[in-house]
Formats: C-alpha cells, structure tokens, sequence
C-alpha cells in the first residue's frame, strides 16, 4: 500500500497531526521521510480529502518547532552528540555526512538552515549542527522560519495544483500520451540527479584545494 492510499483510511483531522509530526520529528533529527508524507498529503488536499492550506500550515509548523528543538538538542549536545549518533545511524550521521554538512554551514552560514530545507540530509542536520556550530539563534530563526514556510506552502501549493491539473488532463489523455509523458519524467529526473551529484562532487573538491594551496 503506498503512503497516499495509506492515508486515505485515516480521518482528515489525524493526517494533519501526522504531517505536522512526522515533519517536526525528521527536522528535529530523525530520519523519517517527511518530504514523502508532505507530497502524499498534498496530493490528497488536491482530490478534496484534506485541506491544502490546513496541510501547509501543518507542514510549516512541523518544520519550524522541530528545527528549534534540533537546535537546542546540538546546543547542548555538541560535537560528542554527532559522534553517538554516528555509530548508531551510520547512513545519516556517518562522519563524511556530518563533514559535508559543516562544510556547507560553514560557507554559507544562515543560508544553509534556508536552504537545508530543501535538501534532504541537511533537512536533518540543519537544526542540531546548526546548535552544535553555535549559530546566534536569532540567525537560525530568522532562516528557520523562512525556509519551513517556503519549504512547506511551497510544495504543498505546488503538488496541490499539480494534482488538479493533473486530473483534468488525464481523463482525456491517450494511453501512448501518458507512457511518453512518464519516460520524459523519469529522463528529467536522471538528468537532475545527474545535475546534482556531479555539483556535490564539486562542492566536495573545494576543502582539497583550499587545503593544497
């Protein structure tokens, strides 16, 4: 069962506290798949089971409230926080993820809290390494907040009208329309993992050779 028929049999009021909680607790630090139960909830406001704008306002006070507590929780944990979480959680918070990670925050500051949001390992670790790192809070909230709302309304918005249209569309579509449509889709989305694994390999090569000089 996928995760959108899954909450199709769950009343609208307990997929509210489910966005909200399982958003709150990935940015909190734990890896669940926020992002997914984001997606599915949307998509559900956009055939009329849900409220999109109850979704999103959901969604962006997940993020903000867990992102917080993850700052509090790096805050007072520290460095030896991430290296318990290392052993425990290799996959997530192995130490060429963390290294990553600070190496971001470290170049980009507050930007990274903004745009960790939209990135799935740092939507993890932006809030604890933000605490960690020792990041004026009022930075952390400035960007907090921003990038849960845009991060939340935004997607939220996006898959809603998406799905409308989406629905309208197909039930006059041809079945040769569609199988072209989805191989256009999935040669986007190489092309853009592509794209994004190649500037992550250029991001790492950066410390090297600042190193070398």
């Amino acid at each position: 069962m996928h995760v959108d028929e899954w909450l199709q049999t769950i009343p609208s009021v307990w997929v509210y506290v489910l966005v909200g909680a399982v958003i709150g607790l990935e940015s909190l630090g734990i890896p669940l798949p926020g992002e997914i139960v984001l997606v599915s909830a949307a998509l559900l406001s956009s055939r009329g089971v849900v409220d999109p704008v109850v979704v999103g306002l959901c969604a962006s006070g997940g993020a903000i409230v867990g992102d917080s507590i993850g700052y509090m929780i790096g805050r007072k944990g520290g460095r030896p926080l991430f290296d318990r979480l290392g052993r425990r959680f290799p996959k997530h918070f192995g130490p060429a993820h963390i290294a990553k990670a600070e190496r971001v925050f470290n170049r980009h500051g507050m930007w990274a809290v903004f745009f960790g949001r939209f990135i799935a390992l740092l939507r993890i670790l932006a809030g604890p390494l933000a605490g960690a790192l020792h990041m004026p809070y009022w930075r952390f909230l400035v960007a907090n907040v921003l990038g849960g709302v845009v991060w939340a309304g935004g997607t939220t918005a996006a898959i809603y009208y998406l799905g409308v249209v989406a629905d309208k569309w197909l039930k006059g579509f041809s079945w040769v329309g569609l199988v072209a449509a989805v191989l256009v889709g999935l040669g986007t989305t190489v092309w853009l993992k592509r794209k994004a694994t190649k500037a992550a390999g250029e991001e790492e090569t950066v410390p090297e050779t600042v190193s070398a000089s």
